[in-house]
């Protein structure tokens, strides 16, 4: 029968429960009934003696610091250091096994101790606390803390040191237990009793002691294998010493532990970063691409340490593509199929560099696209003159690169029947088309190429000169997905409809006509085709003035109030030349045909220069050259026509120069007489005036006016009021995919709309702009 409260004394009991938990300590066998009986017996210490709790906790804590002093003696009587760390090992262990048990049986002392109500009977569990500790332990906390306070202040320097040096001999290739390190570790981890920073002492502690002797460390050894061996190997060192280091943290250090990382990067990195950059321009200037990713997973773990390799990168790419194209000029001028294909080879080299050596890191893959564009864009090797001081609001235009054009040309080498379309196949063909796409991607004047691009087409579509009409129509497709400007797009696709039209009206004329095989007409758009104000006059054939009335009578009738505009330097035909020798087909130009009819019923007359002017009523400029291609055709041995006195340019034939039929005209093939044969005499004549070129130009520079303004324009609509950074910034993101407008345009127009009352200044701030509806 249980004693009344207060007759049961704590010193009746203790005794007893002492035994027990000294063994418990000891690690001895503790018998199941001993472990019931010390349950029971700190349930009735705690119900029935008022002080029994206090007294519990005071005589449990003296046994605990007395056997924590015993085994701090056992650990200190070893001198040498890895057999103090493992005394000092298997001491902790065998207690921290122990802060999970004693405090089981304890459980009714800690619920006294913090004023919880006992319950009526002793509760002999005999498991571990099934809370799972939510809260620490008082008796295990009391435990942790009489270690720290007894046994671990007075050793933990010597630990430090002891563990330090072990990691330290590893550092140096000698071999030891690891364990030995990872049980001190152990040891700080689980040693802090406190909830809210369990790591504390060992972060304090251990890893600051770690860190500082890894700091000591490379701060000595860096250096001297720097001096020793030189960059490239310090830089092998450097990484393999950083990979052992983070290896060596995952095993020695708590996970998250980064500080010691850190901290060998800004000794072998940080302190040799300026030796380490100096080597950068000479590695990628050789190509060292293995040297580079070695300094790229070095500095990259630098803050901002990349940047000066970007740079390097830029400049390289920037300098050593400009000087390819200097050294190559007298070629790639010449040839825009040669001038492509060394930007692409360029292209990839660089790209090859920045993948082996940056594993096409989006940093470096920026760079060097900035950088090719530097080389696309720049006008030392050959550049476009644009200056034309027609252009409202515009006085001159600086130089820009011609890479637009020879881009366009080389399209048309692939897509027009060529020697170089010919020998490639379908796949080939469309390839080096994606490529063209490619370096188009990275040239500023885009409206330029468009404008070639369009011109060559033209040429094309109406001379049937085109090598697959299925890419024609996919290389629309393919400038439209890179981005070019809708509306340039979309009137090449109208000009493929526009042929398909004209087949099916070519069927119905020459259904209506007796002469049906003798015309093939081509009814285009002019919103789609029309290339400013090249309509130039001349004096037709009477066998060709025939058919326009005929013609038109019959568009008339299909399509009633639209106009017809005849294009006669856009027309061709074929002509059949005889002499002596033999028969011939000649494909020529309107103008040509023009110039060979004025000999038609007098095949032996010399005719002068001025009254072939009078018979064809030809410009002069368009005159001089078409005779020129006639006198002078590069392809032919014998020429079409004869003339005197001889000249070296078109522009020196005079008034009387005279002109005549070469009655020994015919084709050579192995230097030998043909008499029959076929000779295209169109060559690049085709649809280009001697003031087509002026005024592509100036309606180039003209557009692009027009386009700014409209840009500055619609963003003030939507702004209201914006500043002129702001605008400046918005301008160029609306018109980078037609041309890049440079300072100069952007601040004329915006003083040629402010003249126009489109927009004003504000009054208190000049670099404001505010819509004026």
């Amino acid at each position: 029968m249980l004693k009344e409260r207060g007759q049961l004394k704590f010193e009746d009991k203790w005794p007893a429960m002492r035994l027990i938990v000294l063994k418990l300590l000891r690690q001895e066998s503790v018998s199941p009934a001993e472990w019931q009986d010390l349950f029971y017996d700190v349930h009735l210490v705690c119900l029935w003696d008022e002080k029994g709790p206090s007294k519990l906790k005071e005589h449990l804590q003296e046994d605990i610091v007395q056997f924590i002093k015993q085994a701090q003696a056992r650990v200190l009587s070893h001198r040498e250091e890895q057999a103090l760390l493992k005394a000092y090992i298997a001491e902790w262990r065998k207690f921290f096994t122990q802060c999970n048990y004693l405090p089981t049986p304890f459980r009714q002392l800690e619920s006294s101790l913090q004023g919880k109500p006992a319950t009526g009977t002793a509760n002999l569990q005999t498991s571990n606390n099934k809370k799972g500790q939510s809260e620490e332990s008082i008796v295990r906390k009391l435990m942790l803390d009489s270690w720290n306070e007894s046994i671990f202040n007075d050793i933990k320097h010597r630990l430090q040191e002891s563990a330090m040096k072990l990691v330290h001999a590893e550092r140096n290739g000698e071999a030891f237990d690891s364990q030995l390190v990872i049980g001190v570790r152990e040891s700080y981890v689980n040693l802090c009793s406190s909830i809210d920073d369990k790591m504390q002492i060992y972060r304090e502690n251990f890893e600051a002691a770690y860190i500082q002797s890894t700091e000591m460390f490379y701060k000595l050894k860096g250096p001297e294998q720097l001096a020793a061996n030189g960059v490239q190997a310090y830089m092998r060192y450097a990484d393999n010493k950083l990979r052992e280091e983070e290896a060596r943290a995952q095993k020695y250090l708590e996970a998250g532990s980064n500080a010691v990382i850190q901290c060998c990067v800004k000794v072998l990195v940080g302190n040799t970063l300026p030796i380490l950059l100096a080597e950068c321009a000479p590695l990628i200037k050789a190509g060292e691409t293995d040297r580079l990713q070695l300094m790229f997973r070095l500095l990259e773990r630098v803050p901002e340490g990349v940047q000066p390799m970007l740079t390097e990168l830029e400049s390289h790419i920037t300098q050593a593509g400009l000087a390819d194209m200097v050294a190559a000029a007298d070629i790639i001028t010449q040839d825009s199929e040669k001038y492509v294909e060394r930007l692409l080879e360029l292209f990839r080299k660089f790209s090859m560099l920045v993948h082996d050596a940056f594993n096409d890191d989006p940093r470096f893959l920026t760079a060097r696209d900035k950088a090719f564009k530097a080389v696309v864009n720049d006008t030392t090797v050959f550049k476009l003159e644009l200056n034309t001081n027609k252009s409202i609001g515009a006085k001159s235009v600086a130089p820009e690169s011609k890479c637009p054009e020879l881009l366009a040309n080389y399209c048309d080498m692939l897509l027009r029947r060529t020697p170089l379309s010919k020998r490639l196949t379908s796949e080939e063909i469309e390839l080096r088309l994606r490529d063209v796409l490619l370096v188009l991607k990275y040239v500023s004047n885009k409206d330029v190429f468009m404008r070639y691009h369009k011109a060559h087409l033209t040429r094309r579509l109406i001379l049937d000169a085109s090598a697959d009409s299925e890419k024609e129509e996919d290389m629309v497709e393919w400038l439209r997905e890179v981005g070019m400007p809708a509306d340039y797009v979309n009137k090449l696709a109208r000009m493929f409809q526009d042929i398909k039209v004209s087949e099916d009206l070519n069927s119905q004329f020459r259904v209506s006509t007796t002469r049906h095989d003798a015309i093939n007409i081509k009814i285009l758009n002019a919103g789609a085709w029309a290339r400013g104000s090249e309509r130039v006059s001349v004096s037709l054939p009477v066998e060709l003035e025939d058919y326009i009335p005929e013609v038109e009578e019959f568009y008339k009738k299909k399509h009633s109030g639209r106009k017809l505009q005849w294009y006669h330097h856009m027309s061709n035909g074929t002509i059949t030349f005889a002499n002596e020798v033999g028969r011939f087909d000649l494909d020529v130009t309107t103008f040509q045909m023009a110039v060979l009819f004025a000999w038609n019923q007098r095949p032996n007359e010399k005719v002068s220069y001025e009254n072939l002017r009078l018979a064809t009523e030809l410009p002069d400029s368009e005159l001089r050259r078409t005779l020129w291609s006639l006198v002078a055709f590069p392809k032919l041995k014998r020429q079409l026509l004869v003339y005197s006195p001889s000249v070296t340019i078109p522009k020196d034939f005079t008034e009387h120069t005279l002109f005549w039929i070469n009655q020994e005209f015919c084709l050579i093939k192995n230097s030998r007489p043909q008499k029959r044969g076929k000779i295209n005499l169109i060559g690049r004549l085709q649809l280009s005036t001697e003031r087509s070129q002026l005024e592509d130009n100036h309606s180039i520079v003209q557009l692009r006016i027009l386009r700014t303004q409209e840009a500055i324009i619609k963003i003030l609509k939507m702004r209201k009021r914006i500043t002129n950074a702001a605008l400046q910034v918005e301008l160029v993101d609306i018109l980078k995919n037609m041309f890049l407008p440079s300072k100069k345009m952007i601040k004329e127009q915006l003083e040629w709309l402010i003249e126009h009352k489109y927009m004003k200044r504000d009054d208190d701030d000049i670099n404001t702009f505010i819509y004026m509806a």
